[in-house]
Protein backbone atom coordinates (compact mmCIF):
# COMPACT_ATOMS: atom_id res chain seq x y z
CA UNK A 1 0.00 0.00 0.00
CA UNK A 2 3.07 2.30 0.81
CA UNK A 3 5.18 1.20 -2.05
CA UNK A 4 6.17 3.98 -4.72
CA UNK A 5 6.37 2.16 -7.89
CA UNK A 6 4.89 1.20 -11.05
CA UNK A 7 2.95 4.32 -12.34
CA UNK A 8 3.12 6.63 -8.98
CA UNK A 9 6.64 6.54 -9.36
CA UNK A 10 6.38 6.97 -13.15
CA UNK A 11 4.73 10.18 -12.93
CA UNK A 12 6.17 11.52 -9.83
CA UNK A 13 9.54 11.40 -12.04
CA UNK A 14 7.76 13.15 -15.06
CA UNK A 15 6.14 15.88 -12.21
CA UNK A 16 10.01 15.95 -11.01
CA UNK A 17 11.22 17.11 -14.06
CA UNK A 18 8.50 19.03 -15.43
CA UNK A 19 8.39 21.36 -12.75
CA UNK A 20 12.28 21.84 -12.60
CA UNK A 21 11.89 22.83 -16.18
CA UNK A 22 9.12 25.40 -15.74
CA UNK A 23 10.58 26.78 -12.46
CA UNK A 24 13.66 27.29 -14.05
CA UNK A 25 12.50 28.85 -16.61
CA UNK A 26 10.17 31.63 -15.25
CA UNK A 27 13.65 32.26 -12.83
CA UNK A 28 15.59 32.76 -16.42
CA UNK A 29 12.58 35.37 -17.51
CA UNK A 30 12.12 37.02 -14.52
CA UNK A 31 15.60 38.23 -13.61
CA UNK A 32 16.93 41.19 -12.82
CA UNK A 33 18.99 43.11 -15.15
CA UNK A 34 22.68 43.05 -14.83
CA UNK A 35 22.90 46.25 -12.95
CA UNK A 36 19.48 46.56 -11.25
CA UNK A 37 20.52 46.08 -7.61
CA UNK A 38 17.02 46.92 -6.36
CA UNK A 39 15.64 44.15 -8.75
CA UNK A 40 17.28 41.40 -7.54
CA UNK A 41 17.43 41.87 -4.07
CA UNK A 42 13.71 43.46 -3.70
CA UNK A 43 11.83 42.63 -6.88
CA UNK A 44 11.41 46.37 -7.31
CA UNK A 45 8.80 46.36 -4.29
CA UNK A 46 6.09 45.56 -6.74
CA UNK A 47 4.70 41.88 -5.69
CA UNK A 48 1.09 42.46 -5.06
CA UNK A 49 0.00 41.62 -1.52
CA UNK A 50 -1.58 38.12 -2.70
CA UNK A 51 1.46 36.90 -4.48
CA UNK A 52 3.89 38.16 -1.53
CA UNK A 53 1.90 36.85 1.20
CA UNK A 54 2.12 32.91 -0.61
CA UNK A 55 5.99 33.64 -0.56
CA UNK A 56 5.99 34.43 3.06
CA UNK A 57 3.64 31.33 3.12
CA UNK A 58 5.92 29.38 1.58
CA UNK A 59 9.21 30.16 3.25
CA UNK A 60 7.10 29.20 6.35
CA UNK A 61 6.11 26.03 5.10
CA UNK A 62 9.77 24.20 4.80
CA UNK A 63 11.17 21.11 5.38
CA UNK A 64 11.28 21.40 8.86
CA UNK A 65 7.13 21.78 8.73
CA UNK A 66 6.45 19.33 6.02
CA UNK A 67 9.10 16.52 6.96
CA UNK A 68 9.97 16.62 10.91
CA UNK A 69 6.67 18.33 12.65
CA UNK A 70 4.65 16.31 9.98
CA UNK A 71 6.83 13.08 11.41
CA UNK A 72 5.95 14.49 15.70
CA UNK A 73 2.22 14.32 14.61
CA UNK A 74 2.23 10.93 12.76
CA UNK A 75 4.33 9.56 15.79
CA UNK A 76 3.45 11.60 18.66
CA UNK A 77 0.41 13.20 18.32
CA UNK A 78 -0.52 16.29 20.32
CA UNK A 79 2.67 17.29 20.96
CA UNK A 80 3.41 17.54 17.07
CA UNK A 81 -0.26 19.54 16.66
CA UNK A 82 1.13 21.91 19.59
CA UNK A 83 4.40 22.11 17.52
CA UNK A 84 2.72 22.94 14.13
CA UNK A 85 -0.07 25.37 15.72
CA UNK A 86 3.32 27.08 16.79
CA UNK A 87 4.36 27.97 13.61
CA UNK A 88 1.33 29.95 13.20
CA UNK A 89 1.58 31.59 16.10
CA UNK A 90 5.23 32.73 14.81
CA UNK A 91 3.62 34.03 12.08
CA UNK A 92 1.15 35.75 13.74
CA UNK A 93 3.83 37.68 16.26
CA UNK A 94 5.61 38.83 12.49
CA UNK A 95 2.50 39.82 11.72
CA UNK A 96 1.47 42.02 14.62
CA UNK A 97 5.03 43.02 15.92
CA UNK A 98 8.05 43.40 13.57
CA UNK A 99 6.19 43.04 9.88
CA UNK A 100 5.74 46.95 9.51
CA UNK A 101 8.72 47.98 11.55
CA UNK A 102 10.73 45.28 9.34
CA UNK A 103 9.44 47.29 6.12
CA UNK A 104 9.55 50.85 7.25
CA UNK A 105 13.24 50.61 8.16
CA UNK A 106 14.59 47.81 6.06
CA UNK A 107 16.29 47.72 3.18
CA UNK A 108 17.92 45.22 1.48
CA UNK A 109 18.57 42.67 4.15
CA UNK A 110 18.54 42.34 8.40
CA UNK A 111 22.06 44.37 8.07
CA UNK A 112 19.98 47.17 6.56
CA UNK A 113 17.42 47.23 9.61
CA UNK A 114 20.04 47.21 12.54
CA UNK A 115 22.45 49.74 10.82
CA UNK A 116 19.59 52.52 10.02
CA UNK A 117 19.65 53.04 13.68
CA UNK A 118 23.08 52.08 14.61
CA UNK A 119 25.56 52.23 11.49
CA UNK A 120 28.84 50.67 11.93
CA UNK A 121 30.84 47.96 9.57
CA UNK A 122 30.79 45.55 13.21
CA UNK A 123 27.34 45.87 13.00
CA UNK A 124 27.07 45.34 9.42
CA UNK A 125 29.59 42.07 9.61
CA UNK A 126 28.05 40.26 12.97
CA UNK A 127 24.91 40.54 11.03
CA UNK A 128 26.29 38.95 8.28
CA UNK A 129 28.02 35.80 10.50
CA UNK A 130 24.82 35.63 12.37
CA UNK A 131 22.99 35.51 8.89
CA UNK A 132 25.03 32.76 7.91
CA UNK A 133 25.16 31.01 11.08
CA UNK A 134 21.60 30.91 11.47
CA UNK A 135 20.72 29.47 7.68
CA UNK A 136 23.06 27.51 6.86
CA UNK A 137 22.03 24.49 9.13
CA UNK A 138 18.63 24.62 8.04
CA UNK A 139 19.90 24.80 4.15
CA UNK A 140 21.27 21.76 4.91
CA UNK A 141 18.54 19.90 6.13
CA UNK A 142 16.31 21.37 3.13
CA UNK A 143 18.94 20.04 0.81
CA UNK A 144 19.29 16.67 2.13
CA UNK A 145 15.86 16.30 2.57
CA UNK A 146 15.44 17.09 -1.40
CA UNK A 147 18.08 13.88 -1.60
CA UNK A 148 16.13 11.68 0.77
CA UNK A 149 12.67 12.31 -0.88
CA UNK A 150 13.94 11.79 -4.05
CA UNK A 151 15.77 8.29 -3.46
CA UNK A 152 12.40 7.65 -1.01
CA UNK A 153 10.12 7.70 -4.00
CA UNK A 154 11.85 7.28 -7.03
CA UNK A 155 13.51 3.84 -5.51
CA UNK A 156 17.38 4.67 -5.36
CA UNK A 157 18.65 2.78 -3.05
CA UNK A 158 22.15 3.83 -3.90
CA UNK A 159 24.34 5.64 -2.13
CA UNK A 160 26.22 7.58 -5.16
CA UNK A 161 22.37 7.93 -6.88
CA UNK A 162 21.24 9.56 -3.10
CA UNK A 163 24.71 11.65 -3.17
CA UNK A 164 23.58 12.61 -7.11
CA UNK A 165 20.12 14.32 -6.34
CA UNK A 166 21.48 16.11 -3.57
CA UNK A 167 24.11 17.86 -6.05
CA UNK A 168 21.53 18.54 -8.46
CA UNK A 169 18.97 20.07 -6.18
CA UNK A 170 21.93 22.32 -4.80
CA UNK A 171 22.32 23.18 -8.38
CA UNK A 172 19.11 23.96 -9.09
CA UNK A 173 18.86 26.11 -5.42
CA UNK A 174 22.04 28.00 -6.54
CA UNK A 175 20.61 29.32 -10.29
CA UNK A 176 16.90 29.90 -8.81
CA UNK A 177 18.50 32.61 -6.58
CA UNK A 178 21.70 33.65 -8.55
CA UNK A 179 19.64 33.95 -11.76
CA UNK A 180 16.06 34.94 -10.13
CA UNK A 181 16.82 36.66 -7.84
CA UNK A 182 13.99 38.17 -4.97
CA UNK A 183 11.39 38.06 -7.96
CA UNK A 184 12.24 34.40 -9.30
CA UNK A 185 12.33 33.23 -5.86
CA UNK A 186 8.99 34.52 -5.22
CA UNK A 187 7.46 32.82 -7.86
CA UNK A 188 9.03 29.52 -7.37
CA UNK A 189 7.32 29.82 -3.34
CA UNK A 190 4.19 30.79 -4.89
CA UNK A 191 4.18 28.11 -7.37
CA UNK A 192 5.41 25.55 -4.68
CA UNK A 193 2.69 27.14 -2.31
CA UNK A 194 -0.25 26.92 -4.42
CA UNK A 195 0.63 22.88 -5.53
CA UNK A 196 1.03 22.42 -1.80
CA UNK A 197 -2.71 23.59 -0.64
CA UNK A 198 -4.07 21.92 -3.84
CA UNK A 199 -2.95 18.73 -3.39
CA UNK A 200 -3.29 18.91 0.49
CA UNK A 201 -6.89 19.49 -0.23
CA UNK A 202 -7.57 16.74 -2.28
CA UNK A 203 -5.24 14.01 0.23
CA UNK A 204 -6.78 15.38 3.42
CA UNK A 205 -10.76 15.02 1.73
CA UNK A 206 -9.70 11.42 0.77
CA UNK A 207 -8.47 10.82 4.32
CA UNK A 208 -11.77 12.65 6.09
CA UNK A 209 -13.51 10.62 3.88
CA UNK A 210 -12.15 7.71 4.94
CA UNK A 211 -13.51 8.30 8.57
CA UNK A 212 -16.95 9.20 7.43
CA UNK A 213 -15.88 12.83 7.55
CA UNK A 214 -15.33 12.59 11.61
CA UNK A 215 -12.30 13.95 12.63
CA UNK A 216 -12.68 12.62 16.16
CA UNK A 217 -12.72 8.88 14.65
CA UNK A 218 -9.93 9.77 12.69
CA UNK A 219 -8.23 10.83 15.79
CA UNK A 220 -9.27 7.76 17.96
CA UNK A 221 -8.17 5.77 15.24
CA UNK A 222 -4.49 6.81 15.17
CA UNK A 223 -4.45 6.58 18.87
CA UNK A 224 -5.35 3.00 18.40
CA UNK A 225 -3.15 2.28 15.72
CA UNK A 226 -0.28 4.62 17.58
CA UNK A 227 0.91 1.60 20.25
CA UNK A 228 0.50 4.32 22.72
CA UNK A 229 -3.21 4.26 23.10
CA UNK A 230 -4.53 7.53 25.20
CA UNK A 231 -1.44 9.11 25.35
CA UNK A 232 -0.93 10.06 21.72
CA UNK A 233 -3.62 12.31 22.28
CA UNK A 234 -2.10 14.20 25.63
CA UNK A 235 0.81 16.10 25.74
CA UNK A 236 3.94 15.11 26.79
CA UNK A 237 4.66 11.57 24.37
CA UNK A 238 7.35 13.14 22.41
CA UNK A 239 9.42 14.04 25.87
CA UNK A 240 8.66 10.79 27.58
CA UNK A 241 12.25 9.69 28.16
CA UNK A 242 13.14 13.40 29.47
CA UNK A 243 13.51 14.51 33.18
CA UNK A 244 11.98 17.26 32.50
CA UNK A 245 9.01 16.79 30.00
CA UNK A 246 7.39 20.29 30.26
CA UNK A 247 10.34 22.47 30.27
CA UNK A 248 11.28 20.58 27.09
CA UNK A 249 8.05 21.45 25.65
CA UNK A 250 8.34 24.79 26.49
CA UNK A 251 11.50 25.38 25.25
CA UNK A 252 10.81 23.76 21.71
CA UNK A 253 8.03 26.33 21.69
CA UNK A 254 9.59 28.98 22.04
CA UNK A 255 12.59 28.32 19.57
CA UNK A 256 9.91 27.95 17.20
CA UNK A 257 7.59 31.29 17.75
CA UNK A 258 10.70 33.54 18.09
CA UNK A 259 13.24 32.20 15.61
CA UNK A 260 10.65 31.16 12.80
CA UNK A 261 9.18 34.67 13.21
CA UNK A 262 12.87 36.41 12.72
CA UNK A 263 14.71 34.05 10.49
CA UNK A 264 16.38 36.42 7.54
CA UNK A 265 15.26 34.62 4.80
CA UNK A 266 11.14 35.45 6.11
CA UNK A 267 12.08 39.18 7.16
CA UNK A 268 13.44 40.03 3.67
CA UNK A 269 9.83 39.28 2.32
CA UNK A 270 9.29 42.29 4.33
CA UNK A 271 11.45 44.51 2.37
CA UNK A 272 9.66 43.62 -1.06
CA UNK A 273 6.17 45.13 -0.43
CA UNK A 274 5.28 48.69 -1.31
CA UNK A 275 3.60 50.14 1.44
CA UNK A 276 3.02 49.55 4.93
CA UNK A 277 -0.57 48.75 3.87
CA UNK A 278 -0.03 46.06 1.66
CA UNK A 279 2.53 44.86 3.93
CA UNK A 280 -0.54 44.17 6.13
CA UNK A 281 -2.60 42.56 3.46
CA UNK A 282 0.64 40.17 2.61
CA UNK A 283 0.80 38.73 5.88
CA UNK A 284 -3.31 38.32 6.30
CA UNK A 285 -2.79 35.82 2.78
CA UNK A 286 0.06 34.40 4.69
CA UNK A 287 -1.42 33.40 7.93
CA UNK A 288 -4.13 32.01 5.96
CA UNK A 289 -2.43 30.11 3.82
CA UNK A 290 -0.05 28.90 6.71
CA UNK A 291 -3.16 27.70 8.85
CA UNK A 292 -4.59 26.18 6.13
CA UNK A 293 -1.56 23.77 5.33
CA UNK A 294 -1.04 23.09 9.02
CA UNK A 295 -4.77 21.79 9.38
CA UNK A 296 -4.02 19.71 6.42
CA UNK A 297 -0.70 18.39 7.82
CA UNK A 298 -2.61 17.82 10.73
CA UNK A 299 -5.48 15.41 8.97
CA UNK A 300 -2.65 14.05 6.75
CA UNK A 301 -0.18 12.81 9.40
CA UNK A 302 -2.47 11.51 11.76
CA UNK A 303 -4.12 10.05 8.74
CA UNK A 304 -1.00 7.61 8.24
CA UNK A 305 -0.86 6.56 11.86
CA UNK A 306 -4.73 6.07 11.40
CA UNK A 307 -4.56 3.96 8.47
CA UNK A 308 -0.83 2.30 8.32
CA UNK A 309 0.30 1.90 12.21
CA UNK A 310 2.92 3.05 14.23
CA UNK A 311 5.43 0.36 13.40
CA UNK A 312 5.04 0.92 9.07
CA UNK A 313 5.86 4.68 9.68
CA UNK A 314 8.93 4.03 11.69
CA UNK A 315 10.08 1.45 9.54
CA UNK A 316 10.30 3.62 6.81
CA UNK A 317 11.98 6.71 8.98
CA UNK A 318 12.27 6.37 13.11
CA UNK A 319 12.09 10.22 12.82
CA UNK A 320 8.93 9.96 11.14
CA UNK A 321 10.00 12.08 8.18
CA UNK A 322 7.70 10.12 5.56
CA UNK A 323 4.77 10.48 7.05
CA UNK A 324 3.14 12.94 4.72
CA UNK A 325 4.21 11.25 1.66
CA UNK A 326 2.95 7.73 3.06
CA UNK A 327 -0.48 9.46 4.70
CA UNK A 328 -0.90 10.82 0.90
CA UNK A 329 -0.45 7.29 -0.66
CA UNK A 330 -2.67 5.61 1.65
CA UNK A 331 -5.48 8.00 1.04
CA UNK A 332 -5.48 6.62 -2.59
CA UNK A 333 -5.67 2.64 -1.57
CA UNK A 334 -4.14 0.06 -2.71
CA UNK A 335 -4.57 0.34 -6.24
CA UNK A 336 -4.16 3.42 -8.14
CA UNK A 337 -5.79 4.46 -11.10
CA UNK A 338 -4.00 6.96 -14.09
CA UNK A 339 -6.20 9.78 -12.47
CA UNK A 340 -4.97 8.98 -9.31
CA UNK A 341 -0.97 7.91 -10.14
CA UNK A 342 -1.86 11.91 -11.32
CA UNK A 343 -2.75 13.50 -8.31
CA UNK A 344 -0.07 10.98 -6.25
CA UNK A 345 2.44 12.67 -8.05
CA UNK A 346 1.24 16.18 -7.67
CA UNK A 347 1.21 16.02 -3.63
CA UNK A 348 4.68 14.19 -3.83
CA UNK A 349 6.20 16.73 -6.49
CA UNK A 350 4.65 19.54 -4.08
CA UNK A 351 6.74 17.93 -1.38
CA UNK A 352 9.85 18.04 -3.68
CA UNK A 353 9.32 21.94 -4.69
CA UNK A 354 8.49 22.68 -1.04
CA UNK A 355 12.24 21.36 -0.17
CA UNK A 356 13.59 23.43 -3.23
CA UNK A 357 11.92 26.49 -2.92
CA UNK A 358 12.57 26.93 0.46
CA UNK A 359 16.64 26.67 0.09
CA UNK A 360 16.74 28.95 -2.76
CA UNK A 361 15.34 31.81 -0.14
CA UNK A 362 17.97 30.79 2.34
CA UNK A 363 20.58 30.92 -0.37
CA UNK A 364 19.13 34.54 -2.04
CA UNK A 365 19.46 35.47 1.92
CA UNK A 366 22.86 34.80 2.36
CA UNK A 367 24.18 35.93 -0.86
CA UNK A 368 22.61 39.31 -0.14
CA UNK A 369 23.87 39.70 2.82
CA UNK A 370 27.63 38.50 1.66
CA UNK A 371 27.42 40.83 -1.09
CA UNK A 372 25.53 43.98 0.27
CA UNK A 373 26.60 44.10 4.25
CA UNK A 374 30.44 43.59 3.64
CA UNK A 375 30.63 46.12 0.64
CA UNK A 376 28.18 48.53 1.80
CA UNK A 377 30.23 50.60 4.19
CA UNK A 378 33.23 50.79 2.33
CA UNK A 379 34.43 54.15 1.49
CA UNK A 380 34.15 54.43 -1.70
CA UNK A 381 30.25 51.49 -2.53
CA UNK A 382 30.91 48.95 -5.21
CA UNK A 383 28.72 50.15 -8.69
CA UNK A 384 25.35 48.35 -9.33
CA UNK A 385 27.13 45.73 -11.68
CA UNK A 386 29.51 44.45 -9.57
CA UNK A 387 27.28 44.21 -6.63
CA UNK A 388 25.10 42.46 -8.46
CA UNK A 389 28.12 40.26 -10.32
CA UNK A 390 29.33 39.43 -6.43
CA UNK A 391 25.89 38.51 -5.60
CA UNK A 392 25.47 35.73 -7.72
CA UNK A 393 29.47 34.86 -7.24
CA UNK A 394 27.77 34.43 -3.26
CA UNK A 395 25.14 32.10 -4.11
CA UNK A 396 27.65 29.82 -5.68
CA UNK A 397 30.04 30.24 -2.98
CA UNK A 398 27.38 29.22 -0.11
CA UNK A 399 25.80 26.60 -2.32
CA UNK A 400 28.86 24.29 -2.62
CA UNK A 401 29.95 23.83 0.98
CA UNK A 402 26.12 23.51 1.96
CA UNK A 403 26.15 20.45 -0.97
CA UNK A 404 28.92 18.86 0.47
CA UNK A 405 27.88 19.24 4.03
CA UNK A 406 24.31 17.94 2.58
CA UNK A 407 25.39 14.84 0.92
CA UNK A 408 27.42 13.96 4.39
CA UNK A 409 23.97 14.83 6.55
CA UNK A 410 21.42 12.29 4.78
CA UNK A 411 22.19 9.71 6.80
CA UNK A 412 21.64 11.20 10.16
CA UNK A 413 18.87 12.73 12.08
CA UNK A 414 18.97 16.22 10.62
CA UNK A 415 16.87 17.50 14.01
CA UNK A 416 19.54 19.52 15.71
CA UNK A 417 20.53 21.83 12.70
CA UNK A 418 16.74 23.00 11.84
CA UNK A 419 16.64 23.46 16.16
CA UNK A 420 20.33 25.44 15.80
CA UNK A 421 18.49 27.42 13.04
CA UNK A 422 15.45 27.95 14.84
CA UNK A 423 17.15 28.78 18.01
CA UNK A 424 19.75 31.20 16.66
CA UNK A 425 17.14 33.23 15.65
CA UNK A 426 15.16 33.22 19.37
CA UNK A 427 18.31 33.94 21.02
CA UNK A 428 20.49 36.40 18.74
CA UNK A 429 18.20 37.51 15.74
CA UNK A 430 14.67 38.19 17.71
CA UNK A 431 16.54 40.58 20.87
CA UNK A 432 18.43 42.36 18.60
CA UNK A 433 15.37 42.61 16.61
CA UNK A 434 13.04 44.00 18.79
CA UNK A 435 15.51 45.52 21.26
CA UNK A 436 16.46 47.65 18.04
CA UNK A 437 13.05 48.53 16.61
CA UNK A 438 11.51 49.54 19.92
CA UNK A 439 13.72 49.86 22.80
CA UNK A 440 14.90 54.02 22.95
CA UNK A 441 18.00 53.30 25.19
CA UNK A 442 19.47 50.39 22.98
CA UNK A 443 23.23 50.47 22.33
CA UNK A 444 25.68 49.74 19.58
CA UNK A 445 27.60 47.98 22.15
CA UNK A 446 24.46 46.12 23.43
CA UNK A 447 23.70 45.48 19.87
CA UNK A 448 26.82 43.79 19.03
CA UNK A 449 26.62 41.87 23.19
CA UNK A 450 23.34 40.34 21.74
CA UNK A 451 23.83 38.74 18.48
CA UNK A 452 27.33 37.58 19.69
CA UNK A 453 26.30 36.23 23.18
CA UNK A 454 23.01 34.49 21.71
CA UNK A 455 25.08 33.49 18.51
CA UNK A 456 27.82 31.51 20.60
CA UNK A 457 25.38 30.38 23.64
CA UNK A 458 23.37 28.35 20.97
CA UNK A 459 26.80 26.63 19.23
CA UNK A 460 27.96 25.88 23.03
CA UNK A 461 25.14 24.45 24.38
CA UNK A 462 23.55 22.62 21.50
CA UNK A 463 26.28 19.65 21.37
CA UNK A 464 25.36 19.04 24.82
CA UNK A 465 21.39 18.26 24.39
CA UNK A 466 20.00 14.27 23.70
CA UNK A 467 19.35 15.38 19.89
CA UNK A 468 23.18 14.93 19.03
CA UNK A 469 23.97 12.10 21.10
CA UNK A 470 22.69 9.63 23.68
CA UNK A 471 19.62 8.45 22.34
CA UNK A 472 18.92 6.00 19.49
CA UNK A 473 17.04 8.81 17.53
CA UNK A 474 20.09 11.17 18.04
CA UNK A 475 22.41 12.50 15.17
CA UNK A 476 25.38 10.15 16.78
CA UNK A 477 23.21 7.59 18.08
CA UNK A 478 26.70 5.64 18.54
CA UNK A 479 28.03 8.39 21.34
CA UNK A 480 26.90 9.23 24.57
CA UNK A 481 28.40 12.93 25.09
CA UNK A 482 24.88 14.88 26.10
CA UNK A 483 25.37 16.84 29.76
CA UNK A 484 22.72 19.53 29.23
CA UNK A 485 19.70 18.61 30.45
CA UNK A 486 17.01 19.58 28.15
CA UNK A 487 16.29 18.63 24.08
CA UNK A 488 16.93 22.56 22.73
CA UNK A 489 19.21 25.13 24.60
CA UNK A 490 16.14 27.79 24.30
CA UNK A 491 15.68 27.80 27.76
CA UNK A 492 19.58 28.96 28.46
CA UNK A 493 20.00 30.66 25.48
CA UNK A 494 17.19 32.91 24.97
CA UNK A 495 17.29 34.76 28.39
CA UNK A 496 21.33 34.79 27.70
CA UNK A 497 20.36 36.78 24.59
CA UNK A 498 17.72 39.33 26.02
CA UNK A 499 20.26 39.37 29.36
CA UNK A 500 23.39 40.46 27.08
CA UNK A 501 21.67 43.38 25.47
CA UNK A 502 19.72 44.43 28.84
CA UNK A 503 22.90 44.72 30.55
CA UNK A 504 25.29 46.28 28.27
CA UNK A 505 22.35 49.11 27.92
CA UNK A 506 22.07 49.93 31.47
CA UNK A 507 26.01 49.24 32.09
CA UNK A 508 26.37 52.04 29.22
CA UNK A 509 25.69 55.24 31.40
CA UNK A 510 23.76 58.50 31.54
CA UNK A 511 25.50 60.11 28.60
CA UNK A 512 25.14 57.03 25.86
CA UNK A 513 21.41 56.61 27.11
CA UNK A 514 20.81 59.67 26.46
CA UNK A 515 22.49 60.36 23.36
CA UNK A 516 21.02 56.88 21.74
CA UNK A 517 17.30 58.56 23.07
CA UNK A 518 18.07 61.29 21.13
CA UNK A 519 18.97 58.98 18.25
CA UNK A 520 15.88 57.09 18.36
CA UNK A 521 13.45 60.12 18.09
CA UNK A 522 15.49 61.30 14.97
CA UNK A 523 14.25 57.96 13.07
CA UNK A 524 11.02 56.91 15.15
CA UNK A 525 9.20 58.80 12.39
CA UNK A 526 10.41 56.91 9.81
CA UNK A 527 10.15 53.71 12.06
CA UNK A 528 6.28 54.18 12.28
CA UNK A 529 5.20 55.62 9.05
CA UNK A 530 7.85 54.39 6.60
CA UNK A 531 10.05 55.79 3.73
CA UNK A 532 8.23 58.42 1.41
CA UNK A 533 6.43 56.82 -1.33
CA UNK A 534 8.62 57.71 -3.98
CA UNK A 535 11.65 55.79 -2.86
CA UNK A 536 13.69 54.53 -5.50
CA UNK A 537 14.74 50.58 -4.51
Amino acid sequence: MTEFSGPAQSWSLVAFCSVVALTLLLCILTGPDADDLAEFYTGYRSLSPLRNGLAVAGDYISAATVLTIGGIIALCGYDGVVLALSAVLSLLLLMFLLAEPLHNTGRFTMGDVLCRRHPARSVRITACAVTLTALVPMMVVQLAGVGELLSYVLGFTDTAMKNGCVVGAGILMISYAALGGMRGTALVQIFKTVMLLASGLVVSGLILHSFGWSPETLFRSAARQSGTGPAYLRWGLQYSSSPHPALDMASTQCAIVLGGACLPHVTMRMYTAGTPRQVRRAMSWAVSSVTLFILMLVLICTGATALLGRPRIAAADPHGTTAYLLGARAAFGAGLSRPESLLFATATTAVFLTLLASVASMTLACANTLAHDLTASRPAPLPPERELALARLCALAVGVPVILLAAMAQHRSLQPLATTSFTLGASAIAPALLYTLFWRRYTRTALLATLITGSLSVLALTPGTTLVSGTPLSAFPEADFDWFPYNTPALASIPAGFLAGWLTTLLSGKKTAARERTRYASHEHHLLTGPPPDRAG
